[in-house]
């Protein structure tokens, strides 16, 4: 049995309103185990993306523990996080976060080059093959739809063979064909490399090719723990 690849124990998430503290997560205990696939569903508002976000380390929890892959993400630096992160995750947003400057080749190679990786731009390349891009290695984001500008995305997150998948909403800004497409291909990486995949999405049938639904309301989980 190994250790889970996720382990939340009580977290929780204040963050600062204009009313002052604003309690976005309430005492979330949870374990993902290595290779699973884990749906974050439920009301827009019900915590969702953050619990993603603290999940990733791009919010600290204010409460309790987060572990992942065996790193207690609390006693981390903000250059030590992004250093996990970097070597050890792929993230993928619903907005692509592609840099405009770069072309899909550079925005692949670039945090691989950051990462030491010897064949950055080999292996970039290779990605953009994987997702349906070999045509469009030298193109800027501008010159891509939004369909495109996502696979270069996925492209950027599997790169780095990570050991984790996070998506937020990977689809949401896509139309349905696109969706489906991008849905493929996020599963297909996420088998190819063996990671760990959490997503959070509102599309029913993409939380349904996971293994477990995790169902949030009002910064709780109200279904779905038990692995």
């Amino acid at each position: 049995m190994t250790d889970p690849v996720f382990q939340l124990q009580d977290a929780s998430l204040k963050l600062n309103g204009n009313a002052g503290k604003v309690d976005i997560l309430h005492g979330i205990t949870l374990d993902v185990a290595q290779g699973e696939t884990v749906a974050f569903t439920g009301p827009s508002g019900s915590g969702k993306s953050s619990l993603l976000m603290v999940m990733g380390g791009l919010e600290r929890a204010t409460g309790g523990s987060v572990r992942a892959l065996g790193e207690d993400l609390s006693t981390l630096s903000e250059d030590g996080l992004a250093k996990f992160r970097r070597g050890r995750m792929g993230i993928v947003f619903q907005s692509f976060h592609l840099i405009p400057t770069m072309t899909a080749l550079e925005n692949v190679a670039t945090p691989l080059e950051l990462n030491g990786v010897a064949d950055a731009f080999d292996r970039a390349e290779a990605e953009l093959h994987a997702v349906g891009l070999g045509h469009r290695l030298n193109h800027y984001p501008a010159q891509m739809s939004g369909g495109e500008q996502q696979r270069v995305a996925l492209a950027r997150a599997s790169a780095p063979r990570p050991a984790i998948l996070l998506a937020d909403e990977p689809t949401g800004n896509l139309d349905s064909t696109n969706g489906a497409a991008i849905m493929e291909l996020l599963f297909d990486l996420r088998e190819k490399h063996g990671a760990t995949l959490v997503l959070v999405t509102h599309a029913d049938e993409l939380a349904a090719r996971c293994d477990r639904i995790v169902t949030l309301t009002d910064g709780r989980i109200v279904s779905g723990t038990g692995a």
